[in-house]
Formats: structure tokens, sequence, C-alpha cells
């Protein structure tokens, strides 16, 4: 399948890339993309996704788009203010790009459905806005032996890693247990910077891109903290753990399980534990 005039002029900065080039951009056109939560980071990712071609995006969201989103929620607008999030955030994205394909899921991720809808994507992106999601998106992507691109996000710092299943570190590698419920405050009292959404946003979209093309070296092993009072990025070497529930040598989880809505306090060092999410 060769360009059009079009696309060699849509996609003509990335295309002069010895990483992307016409096969390249061929390859993106045919590939699937899930992203978990049209808020914070979903955001920035998908329009990312969507503006370089990426020929299928899915986004899994259960809410409608509030007053309070949209300082970060870039997808979305006033005038959207009571409607889906999967809705709103579908019509941005083909205003922006017609050529991709978006599939608005407006549902709520459980174990009964979430094999079902992670099954016909490449990839998967973690914007997730409560801890249980993010553990039933890791697990069923270990399962389903699909690459993973977590992001977290909370006041003025984030995180980033990517999950090669049982290749690199998974998030029960690096975080086994979430606390117990009732041990930390909501994610609203937690608050968070606008923009640091978009920073962490803007890098999961890259590496979801990193993975299509086979190009770079994917942050696999790798968790990436952001420190936004500082500007400061720091690399935090990971493994995956041998004795992992999910993941490891002898997994006892071999079926998605529901675990109860929990949150991570304001100002928690996302390189020692996981930071609390936007988009809730």
């Amino acid at each position: 399948m060769s360009l059009s005039e079009s696309q060699i002029e849509r996609y003509g900065r990335q295309l002069i890339l010895p990483e992307v080039g016409a096969q390249g951009q061929q390859r993106l056109a045919q590939a699937k993309v899930l992203v978990i939560g049209a808020g914070g980071l979903g955001s920035p990712a998908a329009l990312y996704l969507a503006a370089a071609g990426v020929g299928t995006l899915g986004l899994v969201d259960r809410e409608a788009v509030e007053l309070s989103n949209l300082h970060r929620q870039i997808l979305h607008t006033t005038r959207d203010i009571g409607q889906p999030k999967t809705a709103s955030a579908a019509a941005r994205l083909t205003s922006l790009n017609p050529e991709v394909a978006v599939h608005a899921l407006q549902t709520a991720l459980s174990a009964e459905n979430a094999a079902g809808l992670l099954a016909p994507y490449d990839a998967i992106l973690d914007g997730a806005d409560n801890l249980p999601t993010r553990y039933l998106v890791n697990d069923a992507c270990v399962l389903l032996d699909k690459p993973l691109v977590h992001g977290g996000i909370v006041g003025f710092d984030g995180q980033l890693m990517t999950i090669l299943p049982r290749r690199s570190a998974c998030f029960r590698c690096v975080f086994p247990e979430p606390p117990s419920p009732g041990e930390i405050p909501s994610c609203q009292q937690a608050g968070v910077l606008g923009p640091v959404a978009g920073v962490i946003g803007a890098l999961m979209a890259q590496e979801a891109l990193k993975l299509l093309l086979g190009a770079g070296e994917p942050l696999a092993g790798r968790l990436l903290t952001f420190h936004g009072r500082r500007s400061a990025f720091r690399e935090v070497p990971v493994r995956r753990d041998p004795g992992c529930a999910v993941c490891g040598d002898a997994p006892a989880i071999r079926t998605l399980q529901a675990l109860e809505p929990v949150c991570y306090e304001k100002g928690s060092d996302p390189s020692r534990t996981m930071v609390s999410t936007d988009g809730v």
C-alpha cells in the first residue's frame, strides 16, 4: 500500500525519520492501540497517537465530562460537559485525523470484560484513575501477552514504565500489593498540576509508537520518574520478579480478579511507591 499525497503531506515530518519512513507509516496505519481512560493521561496520549496516524484507537472510559476535568483533560472542551468522555474524545480525535478509526468504549473495565476488550489491540496504554483498574490491566496484559505502557501522576510528579510481559518487570513486580482500603486519602484530595499530565501522557504515546515501529529502546525494566517542582527526570531500574504473582515462574494469578478501590496520598514519591492517578 502506497501513501497518498495528502498522507505524505500530513505525516511528512515523521516520514523523513529513518525509523519511520513509508514502511513504518504503513505499520502505524495497520496498528491498533487501546487507551484506558480518556482523562488527563489518555488525552495527550490519544491525541499524539491519532496525529501520528495509528490506524485504530480504542478508548475505554465510563465517565462523563465534568467542568473539573478541563484543566488537564485536553481532549474535552466546555461544550462537552455532560457528554460521555469517549464520545467527546472520539469526536475530537476524528476531527484531528479522519483517517483514524476510533472505537468509543463507554464502559467500566472489569474482571469479566477486560480480556475481551484488550484482545483485539496490539498495545495497551494505562491511564486509569484507580488502583484496581491498574492491577486488572496489568494482569490482563500479562495473561494476553500484550505490551503495556503504564503512566501515573500526582501533584507535580509522575512516572512511566513499559511492560513487556514475562520479559520485563510488570506492575505487580514493582508494586506487589495495593494498600488496604481506607489506609490513604482519596484521589480528589491529592490534586494534580495539569501540565504534568501532558508530560507523562506524551511520553506514553512515544513509548507506544516506539513499540509499534520497533524503534528505539522501550522503558522496559526501567521506571522513569518526573519531579515537576525541579523539572527533573530520574530512572529507576526495575527487574522482573521470578516470584511475581502474575508473571513469575509459578504464577498464582491465572484468571482475572477484581480489587477493592483505593488511592495513594498526596506527595507520595513515585520512585518509591505508586502515585495516585489523574481522571477521578
